[in-house]
């Protein structure tokens, strides 16, 4: 194990770094009331509280992917002409499925 000091918004904050299998991971401070969660969550789940973290993580991220893209056509479709074009070239990709191939 060893130790490494990061700075993050004027702050320092130390973080351990342990080797687990061939895998590096890392510690990170969470509050207590995030831990409790975890923590019940990983065992309702029959997981570690690693994999249930990677899990929320993931979720996480791509919520805040398709929030983005929601908002993009959100946008999009505030402007007329563009939609109109996007509305367009959707069309004349479906006709693309009745061209008789395959994949």
């Amino acid at each position: 194990m060893r130790r490494k000091r990061t700075q993050h918004g004027g702050t320092t904050r130390e973080v351990r770094v342990v080797r687990e299998e061939g895998s590096e991971s890392l510690t990170v401070r969470i509050s207590r009331a995030g831990h409790a969660a975890l923590r019940a969550l990983a065992e309702e789940a029959g997981e570690s509280m690693t994999e249930v973290l990677d899990q929320a993580i993931e979720l996480y991220r791509r919520q805040r992917f398709l929030s983005g893209l929601n908002a993009d056509f959100a946008a999009l479709q505030q402007d007329k002409t563009t939609w109109e074009e996007e509305l367009a070239e959707r069309e004349a990709w479906d006709s693309t499925l009745t061209d008789g191939l395959e994949g």
